[in-house]
């Protein structure tokens, strides 16, 4: 295989492991915005009731006691915000990929014949990568 086939593959792999990564950020958002929602005060309030419930009714002053429940919970939490932590970089680890990609692809295309004097860049023209990166972080 030559070194333009490695690359095509090399491309197609990133482009499919983007657009998978979109996917999985999209379906997260909705699952985040489903799971927002589903939580109304009322059953919170449920929910808190039957897990007092359940604590008292499993082991009153047993091993599983309110302390237990209280660090049990903790973890739990520390485990939700660390996993939306990640999340959370691994879409901006995406949009500075994309932005990357972009901004190569772009210079792949500029390239050509070398010009004989370098033009001279306009004060308000931004930069194409940092165009590119403002674009993918508006959306």
């Amino acid at each position: 295989m030559n070194f333009d086939a490695l690359q095509r593959r090399v491309r197609r792999a990133e482009a499919v492991v983007q657009v998978r990564m979109d996917d999985t950020t999209g379906h997260w958002n909705t699952l985040d915005a489903s799971w927002r929602r589903s939580w109304t005060p009322g059953r919170i309030v449920i929910a808190g009731l039957a897990g007092g419930f359940l604590a008292g009714k499993l082991e009153p002053g047993g091993a599983f006691s309110g302390a237990r429940w209280l660090q049990m919970i903790g973890s739990v939490s520390g485990l939700v915000a660390s996993a939306q932590a990640s999340i959370t970089a691994l879409h901006e680890a995406g949009l500075a990929a994309a932005a990357g990609l972009a901004a190569g692809d772009a210079a792949a295309d500029d390239e050509g014949p070398a010009p004989s004097a370098a033009p001279e860049p306009v004060s308000g023209d931004p930069p194409q990568a940092a165009a590119a990166a403002t674009e993918l972080s508006e959306s």
